[in-house]
């Protein structure tokens, strides 16, 4: 059966890896793991993780969500059919129907239209524009729409996605996932300075979250300041124990700094988390 890497759910899916984080650390899938310790997802993970993100987006309670998914996976194929697959989201509600059959999707908004199918021997997960309600005058896009646009973007136009991430963030001060993004995707252009600068303004916002504090201990490495970024990685640790990656990171940063104690802890802590030690 095919697995599918990170680099092809952000290419299929266009979901970036901290917003996969996410999804993974909430529970919402749980992909297994390759032989480098890399995560690898089923066609079914491909599936959940993109309806996960629309019913985040659109608000729903995470006893909803899981609920949802759940009855998800339970309809989805273990492979992509070769006659592909309709799938909308009306609320919390999702349907999943053969991609021969003729999709309707409720009146009113629904919050995902999918129609998926292999092109070529590729899988092609092509979305549906959200339909607005009956009577429902247009209005400025919530956060969660900004959200979605500017991961959209950031394949084909990453300036446009910087100004959505920005705009997202003028919306919801708060929004620690889109500050989080904007600051990454500034990282990823070789605007260090400014991601540095995203990076504070956010933690002042909206305090101590532990994927800010991740970002900003890997950038702080890139920018030759080890120190700092240890102190990030171990305020990210305070906030939350079982960020594997992090563990990782700091292994790797006390290695290089010549203390292979501090190194072996950390490092045995990621295998415990990832379930590569049973000890």
């Amino acid at each position: 059966m095919r697995s599918y890497s990170v680099r092809d759910v952000e290419r299929i899916l266009r979901l970036s890896p901290d917003t996969t984080r996410n999804l993974i650390k909430s529970g919402f899938v749980k992909p297994s793991r390759g032989a480098r310790r890399e995560y690898r997802f089923s066609f079914q993970d491909l599936i959940v993780l993109r309806t996960a993100r629309a019913l985040i987006d659109a608000r729903i309670s995470p006893q909803r969500i899981r609920r949802s998914l759940e009855r998800l996976r339970h309809e989805l194929p273990q492979s992509m059919p070769l006659s592909g697959l309709s799938i909308s989201a009306v609320g919390d509600h999702v349907v999943v129907r053969d991609g021969e059959s003729h999709r309707q999707v409720d009146s009113g908004q629904y919050l995902l239209g999918l129609d998926v199918r292999v092109e070529n021997g590729v899988l092609q997960v092509v979305e549906h524009p959200q339909q607005p309600a009956v009577g429902t005058p247009t209005a400025t896009p919530p956060t969660a729409d900004w959200f979605g646009q500017a991961l959209a973007l950031e394949g084909s136009d990453p300036e446009a996605a910087l100004s959505v991430w920005r705009r997202a963030v003028d919306e919801d001060p708060r929004n620690a996932a889109a500050w989080t993004n904007w600051g990454r995707l500034l990282h990823e252009q070789g605007k260090t300075q400014q991601a540095a600068d995203v990076y504070r303004r956010a933690l002042a916002q909206v305090g101590p979250d532990p994927l800010l504090l991740f970002n900003q201990g890997v950038l702080l490495e890139d920018l030759g300041n080890p120190a700092a970024a240890l102190t990030a990685y171990h305020r990210a640790l305070e906030e939350d124990p079982d960020l594997a990656d992090c563990h990782y990171n700091l292994a790797r940063l006390y290695e290089a700094l010549g203390k292979p104690q501090h190194a072996i802890r950390h490092l045995g802590q990621y295998r415990r988390l990832v379930g590569g030690d049973s000890r």
